[in-house]
Formats: structure tokens, C-alpha cells, sequence
């Protein structure tokens, strides 16, 4: 799932007033997991999904609401309405939404988060909901990266829940902890603590804007990867064609990925416009880390492709059996955009695989 909290701190730049609603808790069946967020100004949704349906339904109306009061809000919905309802739920379980109405207040928390992100550190997000006995709730959030906890070093609420942070990224699931009755003041009814992992986006590099380029750049910010686009076409390689791309570069091939630092969790497309070009992507990422490299090209293409870098030793024959060539899975595609959900469905499916990768036939 991409970063919320990214798309909130560009978007508190544009919008007076905007709502953050997460679900922090389900039980049994529900549209959404916990720590799925929407974003809802005066307007509606702006960004992010609860799951949609009823459920983001409640939400909106409730979010539209909190906006004039300014006054978070914690609250269960009811998922198990008869099948003959025409307005509940009927997914059989229960959600908890967290309703924030002033997410600017911790606009810093989040500037932490987004820098760290930036830099390929990972953290957890900690969220401390405090409901009075008046059911008037109040929100604290610190952002902790890695293993060092550092919300822990510097707030002693935090220190019992250590051990939880740090199973809360190590297993990169969001957790809501009921807290300890003793760090309860007289006057709060309940107090719970949402932890919820954030880690980089996995990063995604295409070599080649063109039509196979285009359609694959769609889907690949819709499958939540940080995608960089490559070409030295600026006709080719625009925000105008490229509107789904993270970063577009536009310039020499080889120079710009010899620039990329390639590790584990970068994907590697290789669908540019001939042979020349696709060899020189190849040769600067075969034998790298890249948790995935795929290129595009007939089985005959593929073969002597093969051929020209192990007789020039710019691969060794088990380097290039890690290579996805021809790319994509067999779908018989026919169209462009076919193609584009041929090796979609490849990469997803080495991404899912992930850390025990082996190439598949």
C-alpha cells in the first residue's frame, strides 16, 4: 500500500481542512485491513480506500462531520446486517476506525516519516488514542525508525511496548494494543496504542516510455511500487504521457542506470525500443541484487541475445538464466495493454515470492 502520510503532507499545501480515517482494528471479516486509510476533505475522498462500499460510506459522512468540530473520533462498525439489509454491512465481522480531523497537528511526525521513507529506512508509525469517560478522544503519534525505537528513548509511555514495535515491523502488520490500566488517568475511559508499519516502496525502474513502456508505468503505481521511467526521448519520456511515474529520466541508457543503485528490492523492466537499447539496460543490471529483471523480445531475440553475453562474458550462462526473457506470463496477449498485465502479473508474483526467490519457467 502506498504512503498516505506522503500524498497528506503535499496535499495539506493545497487544502484548508482535510480528515484522516484508518482502520485500526477489525475482528473476522472486513472490507479492508487495519492500517488502510482514506483521506476526505469538504468535497469527499480525496485519496486512499477503507474498502469502499458502506463501510467508507459511514466513514465519509463521519469525517465530513468531525470537520466542523475538529474533534477526532474512535468508533466500532457493525459488519453483520441480514443479507435482506439494504443499508448494513454484511462482510460477518467488525471494524474500528480512527477518525483524525487534524492531521497537521503532527505534520512534524510525519516529515520525520517521509525523510526516513525517502531514505530507504523503514520505521513504525505509533499512534497512543485516549478516550475519555465524555467519549472525547485525543491523539499523540510518534514516528520510531527501525529497531532503535527511538518514540521509546523519548517518552516512557512507550518503553512496555517495546517488544510490540519491534514485532510490528519485523512482521510489517499493524497492531492496536489495549494500554495498561496504570498509564490510564482518572478521567480517560480507555486508552489504546495502533502501531502500524511503514516501509519503502519497492522500487520499479522501466527502461523504455514507450507504448509497452506507458501501459506498464499505469499499472505499476497502481500495484504500489516507486516506478522510475527511462528513455532518451523527451517526446517519449513527459509527465503529459507519464502522469503515473514517480521520476521520469530522460537520457542516455547506460549512463542513467550505471547513476540507479540496484539492490534487492528494485524490479527491472527492460522494454525499450530495439535490440541496441535493450542490451545496454541488460548489461547494467544482469548479476546485480534486482529482486526481479525482465526483458522484453522473441524466443529467437532472447537466444542470440544470450549468445552475444556469454561469448563477450558480459553474463555467465547462470546470470542470465535469472533473467525473465521473454518477459511476462503467458496470457496469448495480443495488444498493448495486454502485454502490460503479462508482466505485471510476473513481477507481482516475484514480489509475493520474495525472500525465497527462485525464477520460475
Amino acid at each position: 500500500m502506498k504512503n498516505i502520510y506522503n500524498y497528506l503532507l503535499r496535499a495539506l499545501g493545497n487544502k484548508s481542512s482535510l480528515v484522516l480515517a484508518t482502520i485500526v482494528h477489525t475482528e473476522k471479516s472486513a472490507p479492508q485491513i487495519p492500517g488502510a486509510s482514506a483521506l476526505f476533505f469538504s468535497g469527499g475522498l480525496l485519496y486512499g480506500t477503507l474498502g469502499g462500499g458502506i463501510l467508507e460510506a459511514d466513514a465519509q459522512n463521519r469525517a465530513l462531520d468531525s470537520l466542523g468540530k475538529r474533534k477526532p473520533l474512535l468508533y466500532k462498525l457493525d459488519l453483520n446486517s441480514d443479507i435482506s439489509s439494504e443499508d448494513g454491512a454484511i462482510c460477518g465481522g467488525e471494524a474500528t476506525i480512527l477518525i483524525d480531523p487534524c492531521p497537521e497537528t503532527h505534520i512534524d511526525v510525519f516529515k520525520s516519516m517521509n525523510e526516513s521513507i525517502s531514505q530507504g529506512r523503514p520505521g513504525v508509525l505509533a499512534t497512543s488514542i485516549n478516550e475519555s469517560r465524555q467519549k472525547k478522544v485525543s491523539l499523540v503519534r510518534h514516528w520510531t525508525e527501525g529497531e532503535e525505537n527511538s518514540c521509546v528513548k523519548s517518552d516512557i509511555l512507550y518503553e512496555p511496548y517495546k517488544k510490540d514495535i519491534a514485532r510490528s515491523l519485523e512482521e510489517n502488520k499493524s497492531c492496536f494494543i489495549p494500554m495498561e490500566e496504570g498509564r490510564i488517568s482518572a478521567s480517560t475511559e480507555a486508552s489504546y496504542l495502533f502501531l502500524e508499519p511503514v516501509y519503502p516502496l519497492p522500487r520499479l525502474i522501466i527502461a523504455g516510455a514507450g507504448h509497452i513502456g506507458r501501459a506498464f508505468s499505469h499499472l505499476a503505481g497502481l500495484l504500489d511500487f516507486e516506478v522510475t521511467v527511462i528513455d532518451d526521448r523527451p517526446e517519449f519520456a513527459n509527465k503529459a504521457l507519464l502522469p503515473d511515474a514517480d521520476h521520469i529520466i530522460v537520457g542516455d541508457m547506460k549512463n542513467a542506470l550505471q547513476d540507479i543503485s540496484i539492490g534487492s528490492n528494485t524490479y527491472v523492466v527492460i522494454v525499450t525500443r530495439g535490440h541496441r537499447g535493450d542490451a545496454d539496460a541488460l548489461r547494467q543490471c544482469i548479476g546485480s541484487e534486482a529482486a526481479y529483471i525482465g526483458m522484453i523480445g522473441s524466443s529467437r531475440k532472447i537466444g542470440l541475445m544470450k549468445e552475444e553475453f556469454v561469448r563477450n562474458r558480459w553474463a555467465t550462462p547462470d546470470q542470465w538464466e535469472q533473467i525473465y526473457a521473454p518477459i511476462g506470463i503467458d496470457i496469448d496477449s495480443k495488444t498493448v495493454q495486454e502485454i502490460a498485465v503479462s508482466i505485471a502479473a510476473q513481477v507481482v508474483l516475484v514480489r509475493h515470492e520474495k525472500p525465497n526467490n527462485e525464477k520460475r519457467s
